[in-house]
This record gives structure tokens, sequence and C-alpha cells, in this order.
């Protein structure tokens, strides 16, 4: 067991049934009263963002994560398949512990995070842009910059993305995951 003056940024730690990691923290102490710890958690399980303070001094349950590197294989009806590079060991995650699955395209990259202890994959993050060829769109007219318009585009995994009028069938773009949109043309 640790306590509070053990916390740092990328601690996880098991709070009230659920394991969240600390993504800032302020140790405070007032000048009457007893001094506490002000920390903004995030839930690995759910993803929400929570304000909570600790008293100085409190017990917490720190948790192991361990982050591993796994190719993508391909998805079925049982999930999406992952397989460790350096063993060969293959794994499955359901749709809704991957940031943004429907970027995702046989032999990518992701970083599977797992609870040490348990053995168990909690989360699966794609990075934060990939590349990828427009397999479908609208034709385009050459020189057609001058405004913002944009138009949706089917792209390589299936996805669909609102691009530049510029941007014809296959051309390679780049994406940023977090948010789904265009970022830039790939040359």
């Amino acid at each position: 067991m640790a306590t509070t003056s053990d916390i740092k940024n990328g601690l996880c730690l098991n709070h009230n049934n659920d394991l969240v990691q600390i993504i800032e923290f302020l140790h405070v102490k007032p000048g009457k009263g007893p001094a506490f710890v002000r920390t903004k958690i995030r839930s690995l399980m759910s993803g929400k963002v929570l304000d909570h303070t600790f008293p100085a001094g409190h017990k917490i349950e720190v948790v192991r994560i361990e982050t591993r590197k796994y190719q993508f294989l391909y998805n079925d009806s049982q999930g999406y398949h992952f397989m460790n590079t350096s063993d060969y060991e293959q794994t499955f995650l359901d749709e809704k512990l991957i940031n943004a699955p429907q970027f995702l395209k046989e032999g990518d990259m992701v970083d599977i995070m797992f609870h040490a202890d348990e053995e168990r994959a909690l989360s699966a993050e794609i990075p934060p842009y990939v590349e990828m060829e427009v397999t479908y769109t609208e034709p385009g007219i050459k020189g057609d910059t001058a405004t913002n318009t944009m138009k949706p585009a089917t792209v390589e995994s299936g996805a669909e993305v609102r691009v530049p009028l510029f941007i014809d069938t296959g051309d390679k773009i780049k994406i940023d995951t977090r948010n789904g949109v265009y970022s830039e043309r790939v040359k």
C-alpha cells in the first residue's frame, strides 16, 4: 500500500472499484486545516475524467499497468484480433476497448494496455495519425482550393472521412484518429 505522498502523473491505482490513472495532481497545505492532495483522474474503463481530493497520508492501492506493442490481424464476430510481435501470442479485444477501431487496417501496430497482475487487456490505443488511401470519392476539380468546402470520402479501412474537394480516389491522406478528421495529403 502506498500513500498520497507517492502520487505522481501517470500513476495507476484502484479507486472505488475502478482502475484510474492520475492525470495531474497538486499537494495543498492550507494555512488552516490539514493538508490534502487535489487530483484529476481518468477512469481506464470508461475514459471519464474526474476531480478527486485525497486527505494527506491517505492509503492508496497502486496497480501495475504495462503497455505492449501488438499488430492488428483481423476482426470477426469474436472481436478484434491482435498479435504480439515478439512471442506471436494472440489476443482479441472488444470494439469498445479500442479508441478508433474504424481506422484499423491489417498490419497496423497498436499499444495495448494490460493490467499486469491479472493479464487482462484494458484498452488499445492506435497511433494519433494514420495514413490511408482513399478508395472512393466524387471526382474533384483541379485547382479548387480557394474554398474550405469538404466532401465525403471512403478510405481503405471502410471509414468515411470529410476531405477537401481536390482529393481524388487513390490519393493517400493523413487522418487524425483522435477526432477522425482529415489532416493532410501525403505525397
